[in-house]
């Protein structure tokens, strides 16, 4: 069915005393306006001074360390020495921009300048090799940093549990993939004041306020996240891997000064996108396929069984669900013609589940999207450095190429004959499995060779053809996608990597029968302790992909983990879906409509007049309202929707423990939902 990234993750509380900073988008606070003119800086010995929005950035040539000195008057280390060493540098040559030089014992190259900015540093290498840089975290005011894994992590630097191993949930001692393991490119640090980690409402004991720094890496392929514990606080060092036949001898890293909020970094990220042509808007793709439209205010729900037919759609709209997102399996009795006029009737999406990323032989294929005509099985095969094919995913059959596919399409139309099948009976949406997530691969086939890369650009090039006609959606999108999806299934979960394995346990988790409510997806589940506070503590959640992404893609959590799979995170799951403006994501039988469907329908009515108001704005602002952080608010097109959620047990301000204000511009009261007093749950 889905596949199953690796990530890396951890927990554990930690009481702080947390300023309660809003976060003003706007471009100079995020080291994203100005400076661009004559931005060559000076030149001291080793030593580049190059201005930045916010202050001045410093960086050693002989060693690639990078301090910053900013505004009000205080030094940041943004990165100490590359790993390892670099060797004696080459002379320094002044440009326009800024300087370059370089490492000859490491064959690199390097080119620093000031852009729109940020300080951006760019290397070449001219051999195969790796180098460990930046090295982030080491400053002693480092309180936070933050990770996009799902929708975003913020960590005290501190905090016990996040400080230990991976064994026991931690982070300390593991490796993410930057260009699979997370859903953006980037990582930042909290400098004290506007983040948790010991600032308080007060700012710092300097009496300065918050500081931080931003760290993208548009090169993300070949390039990983290292954490490493260090007296008890967290430290992160990337590794860029440069590899001539995967097409990463070029690394790239973009520093930002930011005021230290949570989500700066994501902010600093969806400026970068913007400046470069490579953020996607909503409200545009609804003007170019209206159907995008329904999307708003929507719920999601895979549907089974009786939940297929005419009837079960008629019962959700008899409960008042005025907006639904629908999708099916490719499994034996999809939704027919007339269930799917139904729904159109009824303003909802319908949608197929697909991937192109399956072959297997067709006699014995164990579903039918892994079947193609002629021999598309085994010749798509991508095969690995010694010519046998890439297995496919659940050990199943193979991967298959997505440049074979391409080069195919003008004359076999393998794609689009697929496609045009699967919408016969009228569905309007598409869920396309895995073309969206990290998962990219190297084809050494004969005829169909590609980098990761040019994966990527494949899969984009096939998703844009999809999008002109069908609402598209796929799994875990990751933000180089958004400009082809309308929604996406999974970036909303910040996966432990203890839940495949957990899945995998078939007595505990479930499998994939009955086929009409396989209990996979139908039976209640308890996480473990250690697995549901890395996943769901909204003391460590922060809105990362949305600050970067929404308005771009509508975005929700993993199909396998609907609202009713883990009946202790309902609340809490519920309150998050509320502050971060996105839909819960269900799967539905006939017998779960009758038993869930009127909860449904009510969060479902909550829901849908806000994110009808706010799913095509941006998110403009996160803040803790209390010290630890169970109150948290979100603004999205400044001021357009404001929600306050209280994660806590006690009432603060008038608004009850477990329960969400949403207020609209035009609104003279918020409104409120207590979710748990919908069903009893105490989530």
């Amino acid at each position: 069915m889905k596949s199953h990234l690796p990530t890396t993750t951890g927990r554990r509380p930690r009481a702080t005393r947390v300023l309660a900073a809003s976060l003003a988008l706007t471009a100079t606070t995020l080291g994203v306006a100005g400076c661009d003119s004559a931005a060559a800086g000076t030149l001291e010995g080793s030593r580049l001074s190059l201005p930045v929005a916010g202050g001045t950035a410093v960086v050693d040539t002989a060693s690639l360390a990078v301090n910053a000195h900013t505004e009000d008057g205080r030094q940041l280390v943004l990165s100490a020495p590359a790993g390892g060493g670099l060797g004696k540098p080459g002379p320094v040559t002044r440009t326009a921009e800024g300087a370059r030089w370089s490492y000859p014992d490491k064959g690199l190259k390097v080119t620093a300048s000031a852009e729109r900015g940020r300080l951006r540093i760019r290397l070449r290498a001219d051999r195969d090799g790796s180098v460990n840089w930046p090295v982030t975290g080491t400053d002693r005011a480092a309180s936070a940093v933050q990770v996009p894994r799902g929708e975003g992590l913020d960590i005290p630097v501190k905090d016990a549990f996040w400080n230990a191993g991976p064994e026991k949930g931690g982070l300390a001692g593991s490796t993410v993939d930057m260009g699979e393991g997370l859903s953006m490119p980037l990582w930042g640090y909290s400098m004290g004041g506007a983040s948790g980690g010991g600032a308080s409402g007060k700012g710092t004991e300097s009496g300065k306020g918050g500081r931080g720094v931003s760290y993208l890496t548009p090169t993300d392929l070949g390039t990983s996240l290292q954490f490493a514990s260090t007296g008890g606080r967290l430290r992160t060092t990337a590794q860029h891997a440069f590899d001539a036949d995967e097409g990463t001898r070029d690394y790239e890293v973009s520093f930002a000064l930011t005021d230290g909020n949570p989500v700066a970094s994501a902010t600093d990220y969806r400026s970068y996108l913007s400046q470069h042509g490579q953020l996607g808007s909503l409200r545009k793709k609804i003007e170019q396929n209206p159907a995008n439209g329904k999307l708003l205010g929507a719920f999601h729900a895979y549907v089974w069984g009786d939940a297929r037919t005419a009837a079960g759609v008629d019962k959700l709209k008899k409960l008042g669900v005025d907006r639904m997102w629908l999708g099916y399996d490719a499994g034996p009795g999809p939704m027919n013609a007339q269930a799917v006029r139904a729904a159109k009737k009824a303003g909802y999406l319908v949608g197929p589940y697909d991937t192109f990323a399956n072959g297997q032989e067709p006699k014995g294929a164990d579903s039918p999207t892994s079947v193609w005509p002629g021999r598309v099985y085994p010749d798509f095969c991508v095969r690995k450095a010694d010519g046998t094919p890439k297995t496919g995913f659940g050990n199943r059959g193979c991967y298959l190429s997505s440049r074979a596919f391409e080069n195919a399409e003008p004359v076999k139309h393998y794609l689009a004959d697929r496609t045009r099948q699967m919408v016969a009976n009228g569905a309007d949406s598409y869920f396309l499995d895995v073309d969206a997530t990290g998962e990219v691969f190297r084809d050494h086939g004969k005829g169909h060779e590609m980098t990761k890369a040019e994966d990527r650009a494949y899969r984009l090039a096939r998703m844009q053809r999809l999008s002109k006609n069908l609402v598209l959606g796929s799994e875990s999108a990751q933000a180089w996608a958004n400009r082809v999806l309308a929604y996406n299934h999974g970036a909303l979960t910040p996966v432990d990597d203890g839940l495949w394995k957990l899945e995998k346990d078939r007595k505990t988790w479930g499998g994939y029968y009955p086929e009409k409510a396989p209990t996979a997806f139908f039976k209640p589940v308890q996480l473990p302790r250690t697995m549901a506070t890395a996943m769901y503590d909204p003391k460590y959640r922060a809105p990362l992909y949305e600050t970067a992404l929404h308005g771009s893609l509508v975005n929700a959590e993993r199909w396998e983990l609907s609202y009713e799979k883990l009946p202790a995170q309902k609340t809490t799951r519920a309150l998050l879906a509320m502050l971060y403006n996105t839909p819960l994501n269900y799967v539905l039988d006939g017998p779960t409509i009758d038993k869930n469907g009127p909860e449904l329908a009510a969060l479902q009515k909550y829901f849908s007049p806000l994110h009808r108001a706010a799913g095509t704005e941006q998110l403009t602002s996160f803040r803790w309202l209390t010290g630890d952080r169970t109150v948290q608010r979100t603004v999205f097109g400044n001021g357009k929707l404001t929600v306050t959620a209280n994660f806590g047990s006690k009432a603060v301000d008038g608004l009850p423990g477990g329960c969400v204000d949403a207020k609209l511009s035009g609104d003279k009261q918020p409104r409120r939902l207590c979710p748990a007093q919908l069903n009893g749950s105490k989530g």
